[in-house]
């Protein structure tokens, strides 16, 4: 559906600038910004992705990761294509890159409107809409229509993200994003750049103004041997994640080769649980393995009395341990939306 896109400013010669994501594209008349979703025609900005939902399925909340935002419910999430990075270990590259091998005027579209996106949650049952499986921040004209009629039925929005998007961006989505999972793929510069396509400095801006806005925060380091790995850098990505908040939960995922990654082995079981170790270590309270069949590090606890209050296996609840959202044991409060 070819709609004009909002976040832009007009430039002198007919080109544009786009406002959505840090990369600020400059895009002259008929070309497209990095995404390749967002394309100037006759100095109007038009996004591709408006009516571009392609996939569209009722999860557990904890499949974005979420893992501290209505533990045990279902959350209805749909996604568009495309993206802003390149990441060579994209795990859902079909969707992301798909705008990289196709005319933007061909892309598939659907004829959902934001509304009845909304309505589906609400007769699923959900208690929360996720904009998820492609960056978001690249259909948000449509997440934000999907969020306020969601919002308007009691259903809260949650992005699952790489935090490229900018300042404006996020206050598009003031009042109406409750959650986000923020991908924090390394905490070096350079990686960002050669193998993702980012820089690292807007990630790190998305996730300290995300939580001091009060959005419930959960960050996802995929961990990848021989990229980001090392003692050194998962120390200083937990630290930095325990500076903004040690209530911020820090999931440690297991790496499978993918995409243009099919040289590396999959990253062993102990190191990621030794990674999930410095997490706790450098004092974050809630760290969880993730893409991995151990089941101990995938469970809440209470930093205070130790005791679990949610128990899992896999993505499922199995038992619950608290009371609105204090350990029943012994009242501490579990930080996160209960």
């Amino acid at each position: 559906m070819k709609k004009e896109a909002q976040l832009y400013r007009k430039l002198d010669g007919g080109a544009v600038e786009c406002g959505l994501c840090s990369h600020r594209c400059t895009i002259q008349d008929g070309k497209q910004g990095i995404c390749k979703v967002r394309y100037n025609r006759i100095g109007t900005l038009y996004t591709a992705t408006y009516g571009g939902v392609v996939a569209r399925n009722i999860d557990p909340i904890e499949k974005k990761p979420l893992y501290h935002v209505k533990p045990g419910s279902r959350s209805f999430s749909i996604g568009t294509f495309g993206c802003n990075f390149t990441c060579e270990f994209c795990q859902n590259a079909d969707l992301s890159q798909m705008p990289r091998r196709m005319d933007v005027q061909k892309l598939p579209q659907s004829d959902l409107s934001h509304d009845q996106l909304a309505h589906q949650a609400r007769r699923a049952g959900c208690e929360t809409i996720a904009f998820t499986y492609n960056e978001p921040t690249l259909f948000y004209e449509l997440a934000r229509d999907c969020a306020k009629s969601a919002d308007e039925l009691g259903i809260g929005a949650v992005f699952v993200s790489n935090g490229f998007l900018t300042a404006e961006a996020f206050e598009g989505f003031k009042g109406l994003l409750v959650a986000a999972n923020i991908d924090l793929k390394t905490f070096r510069d350079e990686n960002y750049r050669k193998t993702c396509g980012g820089r690292l400095q807007p990630v790190l801006d998305t996730i300290e103004r995300m939580w001091k806005a009060g959005t419930f925060v959960e960050a996802t380091t995929l961990v990848v041997p021989g990229f980001n790995d090392s003692d050194a850098e998962l120390l200083e990505i937990a630290g930095f994640l325990a500076s903004v908040s040690v209530d911020l939960p820090w999931h440690v995922s297991a790496f499978h080769p993918c995409y243009r990654m099919t040289d590396r082995p999959p990253t062993p079981t102990k190191r990621v649980l030794e990674a999930c170790e410095i997490g706790f270590e450098t004092g974050l309270r809630y760290v969880y393995a993730g893409n991995l069949r151990d089941g101990r590090y995938s469970s809440t606890r209470c930093p205070s009395c130790g005791g679990t209050v949610i128990e899992r296996s896999g993505f499922q609840v199995l038992a619950k341990n608290i009371d609105g959202n204090r350990c029943a044991s012994c009242g501490f409060e579990i930080a996160g939306i209960f």
